[in-house]
């Protein structure tokens, strides 16, 4: 059994602390470290992660702009709970955009960068053994983004940054030390075996599936691995 690495935790110095708080933070919710409806507060935040309280405070108003947390009068924050239809709307988008993005990018993959993407697949991996979600997260988001910029569509990069942004993984922290988050790690060379052997067809059918963990292994319901077409209507039932 691996350690698990808290993502709140102290904050080396030397980093922007409000961006690296609002980063550990939201790692932590959408991971689901911090389960919705959990109650926090700025100073018992600030002790953990080793800081004064104003980058924390900052941190907590941007992530209640995003929609992660709401304000308990002189109480602190509290995780907000995840809708289901968001969750929906948000996989289908990220669907209709990223899917048909990855035959493009395979007919677009150079050859010459595929060590770099394999490195960043390694680091997604390794981060899945460690349950190092914070690491997970921001690696994997940087990988898919990289991947997107090859169809030379910046709004559309865009357009999913911001997507990933709204997404929220409350099972992934539960995750920790299964075949399931083993898989989906794994998945991202299996991803860059197929772009780079220029197969856009079947790139598209896996980052189908790939997405479709937001409401299947990620929010802690069963999939059918074998029907990545069919993932929609298995991982999430009505």
């Amino acid at each position: 059994m691996t350690n698990r690495k808290p993502a709140i935790s102290r904050i080396e110095h030397g980093t922007s602390l409000r961006s690296e708080v609002e980063r550990k933070l939201s790692a932590a919710i959408v991971s689901g470290e911090l389960e919705p409806g959990t109650l926090v507060t700025v100073p018992t935040l600030a002790a953990q992660f080793e800081v004064s309280a104003t980058p924390v405070r900052e941190a907590m108003l941007d992530l209640e702009k995003r929609g992660f947390v709401e304000p308990v009068r002189n109480k602190g924050f509290r995780v907000t709970h995840v809708g289901e239809n968001d969750l929906r709307e948000i996989v289908q988008v990220r669907r209709w955009l990223e899917v048909p993005a990855m035959r493009i990018t395979a007919a677009n993959f150079p050859a010459a960068r595929l060590d770099e993407y394999r490195q960043m697949a390694d680091r997604i991996v390794t981060a899945a053994a460690a349950a190092d979600f914070p690491e997970y997260l921001a690696v994997d988001t940087a990988f898919h983004l990289s991947l997107l910029e090859l169809t030379g569509n910046q709004r559309l990069v865009d357009m999913v940054a911001e997507l990933r942004r709204q997404t929220r993984l409350v099972g992934l922290a539960s995750l920790k030390d299964t075949v399931e988050l083993e898989r989906s790690a794994h998945e991202h060379h299996t991803l860059l075996d197929l772009l780079s052997s220029g197969q856009g067809e079947q790139a598209e059918s896996l980052m189908h599936q790939h997405i479709g963990h937001v409401l299947g292994w990620w929010a802690g319901r069963p999939e059918d691995a074998e029907n990545p077409r069919g993932a929609q209507a298995t991982t999430a039932p009505a």
